[in-house]
């Protein structure tokens, strides 16, 4: 759909996704071979948990890359190979691996019991907090890279648009430690959702009109409209069908499961 983004943006990305991809393959791997045996087991597990942690990681990398900016000479990408590995771009790659560990917490106190979901509700009384100082200091960072990102969220009347946005990451905020604090099951998964969905509300407030920051607009790496045409043709076939299965899935899989007999 946007070649010239893809064009730009993966070469100053080419490092960070690499390593994203081979920790998803390295995830997989581990995930296969863990129940193929029982001495080495726990070796599996480490691996899988490195995987995630490591792809996690890394696609928190390669957002802050891209976030801090991307270097663009005519239609190409113009910077170095290290330009992508900054202080900025770390603490994003933190904070997803924070977050996700919120909403994998957050999830099996929803979906288990038991000691399990103790375990979850330990775990996420922890990320939590992590997770939403990490959101202060990134969103408190990223208006400083960029004077047009500081336009967008404080000059008038485009701060009309964004303050809804750190209005309701502070209600998500309330909602998920008030639910961790009175062991509700489902409201902190919710919560922490939706701090993810607002986080990415907030980076396309930062963002648009532009596909690559301050180089590159959505209409101007959009593809050739026939091509677009047939896209949208497939999109209008295909999207119903996986969220007509997608919601299956939930369906079947929907309330507890446990170590005896499953979900239930």
């Amino acid at each position: 759909m946007f070649p010239l983004a893809y064009a730009i943006i993966m070469p100053a990305l080419y490092a960070p996704i690499t390593i994203m991809l081979l920790g998803l393959i390295f995830r997989g791997v581990a995930f296969e071979f863990r129940w193929k045996t029982k001495r080495g087991q726990f070796l599996w597990d480490w691996a899988f948990a490195g995987g995630s942690t490591i792809a996690a990681f890394a696609q928190g990398v390669a957002l802050g890359a891209l976030v801090q900016g991307i270097p663009v000479v005519g239609r190409a990408y113009s910077g170095g190979w290290w330009d992508w590995l900054t202080p900025f771009s770390l603490l994003t790659g933190l904070a997803l691996v924070i977050g996700y560990a919120l909403l994998g917490a957050t999830w099996l106190i929803w979906k288990t019991e038991n000691h399990v979901q103790r375990r979850a509700y330990d775990i996420a009384f922890w990320v939590a907090p992590a997770t939403l100082v990490l959101i202060g200091l990134v969103s408190a960072w990223t208006p400083f890279l960029n004077a047009v990102y500081m336009q967008k969220w404080f000059s008038w009347p485009h701060v009309l648009l964004a303050i809804p946005i750190p209005a309701l990451v502070l209600v998500a905020a309330f909602i998920l430690l008030k639910g961790l604090t009175e062991r509700r099951e489902a409201s902190p998964f919710l919560a922490s959702l939706s701090l993810f969905v607002l986080c990415f509300i907030g980076l396309g407030i930062s963002f648009y009109p532009h596909i690559v920051p301050n180089s590159v607009t959505i209409w101007d790496a959009a593809a050739p409209d026939n091509s677009l045409a047939f896209l949208l043709v497939g999109a209008v076939v295909l999207v119903p069908i996986i969220l007509a299965y997608t919601a299956y899935s939930y369906w079947v899989f929907r309330g507890k499961v446990n170590a005896v007999g499953g979900y239930h």
